[in-house]
């Protein structure tokens, strides 16, 4: 035990009573990790001297702390701190802090050290179960009437598509012939930016596998409990799965005719990384000029870019090379024509802005909820632990996207517009633009923020968030609504 010890002195003048009162009148409070416990205190406290009125309250500031910490077979179970001394703050003073220890013997395991950090009244709320409950509801009746529907159009289609050529000549003058078989000669055809639009594959598909494999390890490993051991996880995964973005983005490259492998390649590889960095550096500068214990470490920074250079780039050149020789130009049920027809004037609701904007508000409301625990999780200091709901509300968010896209992409291919691809993409990752819109609600009613510095850190991170989700929910959009086109030309009769 230590009865009491000082560690460090302050002269107090006008400049650092002004700084310590504003943050006491505030509330701030600061954090320390005592083998890899949090634990929280005060700074001070607004407090009445000695006799003074109710509208008197001073800024007082703690000078000691105390700590009681709990043992167990040589491991440390359970750590509390306690501000205590307050001094009133008064120019000239001279403050010495001072720290005491308290050794105590404890029968809880050490593998239940972490159980009273987790507010399970919070995240396991009857409302928490209700909202996954209802979402797996939207995704039953939702699967079913798009199943319903398709199953029952496209029968239709097909069976307009048998008739002899006279019945087609008929139908033909009566105006009622659908659109999207007219255009098999042009849905394969290659869309514009062909080298972005792989590269956003690419990274979606690794995204994809990340999100899923990241979450269920966390399930599984109960990562929550150590410091920073969830975005090393997520660091080494996404350098290993880098091969998945090279191989489908390659592989899409080279069947759409793509001539350039090398800078769609780069692209791929510099396309998350090199936003996630730009803002991480931004945050960090910001950071520094503060002063705040915020900023990354040099030494952190170097070895993120080393690990990119020196594994994640390697596996993206081996995996864009294996799928680009792996993969035959122009494989698709229909041949692509080698001029494209003109589309067509439509409704307003069939057009591609139309269907892109409305495309990601189920697969929103199908995550809202978790979204606000997310975020209070993230942004008001609680530790996110149900990793089970989690993964229930990512394999919902998946079928919901991909059954909304399709259903879009019908649409647009009815009106006989071939824009599937960018349209499709873009329409699943509107969900990311819903979960910003939300992000800026939260930061005005639900956090107390303010300043240059913690707004920059909440829209920034915001903002890799939000494009890491743009990324994800655009592929899994892609990739439901490329098998839905691959299913439904392979099978029409093509003249």
């Amino acid at each position: 035990d230590v009865e009491s010890r000082s560690f460090c002195e302050m002269q107090l003048d006008g400049d650092n009573i002004g700084k310590i009162t504003s943050a006491v009148e505030q509330h701030f409070w600061y954090q320390m990790y005592i083998d890899d416990l949090p634990v929280w205190g005060m700074i001070g406290e607004l407090m009445q001297p000695d006799g003074g009125s109710e509208d008197g309250e001073q800024a007082f500031i703690y000078t000691h702390k105390a700590f009681s910490i709990s043992w167990n077979h040589k491991r440390i179970i359970e750590i509390n701190l306690t501000s205590e001394k307050p001094v009133a703050l008064s120019s000239g003073q001279k403050l010495t802090f001072t720290y005491s220890v308290k050794w105590t013997n404890t029968q809880k395991k050490f593998a239940n050290r972490f159980d009273r950090y987790l507010d399970s009244g919070f995240f396991e709320h009857k409302i928490h179960w209700f909202s996954v409950f209802n979402s797996v509801m939207m995704v039953v009746f939702l699967c079913g009437l798009v199943s319903l529907v398709l199953m029952r159009v496209l029968r239709n289609d097909y069976s307009r598509y048998s008739l002899d050529e006279e019945d087609m000549d008929m139908e033909r003058l009566s105006g009622d012939e659908v659109g999207w078989k007219q255009i098999h000669q042009d849905v394969f055809s290659q869309p514009k930016f062909l080298e972005l639009y792989a590269s956003l594959i690419g990274t979606g598909y690794q995204l994809f596998v990340l999100t899923f494999w990241g979450i269920l390890i966390s399930v599984i490993g109960s990562l929550h409990t150590m410091r920073g051991s969830i975005p090393s996880m997520l660091l080494i995964c996404y350098a290993l799965t880098c091969f998945i973005s090279g191989y489908t983005g390659g592989s899409f490259y080279k069947r759409y005719g793509g001539k350039f492998w090398k800078n769609q390649m780069v692209l791929s590889g510099v396309l998350f990384p090199g936003m996630a960095l730009t803002v991480v550096v931004m945050l960090n500068m910001a950071a520094i000029l503060y002063e705040s214990q915020a900023a990354v470490s040099l030494n952190a920074l170097l070895c993120v870019i080393g690990i990119w250079i020196f594994i994640a780039f390697p596996l993206l050149f081996f995996g864009t090379l294996f799928g680009k020789n792996m993969t035959e130009e122009l494989d698709f049920p229909c041949r692509p024509a080698r001029y494209r027809r003109p589309i067509p004037s439509k409704q307003w609701f069939t057009h591609p802005i139309t269907l892109a904007v409305a495309g990601g508000v189920l697969p929103f409301g199908s995550i809202f909820i978790e979204m606000y625990y997310a975020f209070t999780s993230f942004w008001n200091y609680k530790f996110y632990y149900v990793y089970g709901f989690l993964f229930l509300v990512y394999c919902i968010l998946i079928v919901v996207t991909m059954c909304v896209t399709i259903v879009c992409i019908y649409f647009l291919l009815n009106s006989e517009d071939y824009r599937w691809q960018w349209t499709a993409f873009i329409a699943g990752g509107s969900t990311s633009g819903y979960v910003f819109l939300y992000a800026v609600y939260f930061f005005f009613n639900k956090t107390h923020m303010y300043g240059l510095m913690q707004t920059a850190f909440y829209f920034g991170y915001t903002a890799v968030f939000c494009f890491y989700l743009f990324l994800l929910t655009g592929t899994i959009a892609y990739i439901g609504t490329s098998i839905f086109v691959h299913r439904i030309y392979y099978y029409i009769k093509s003249d």
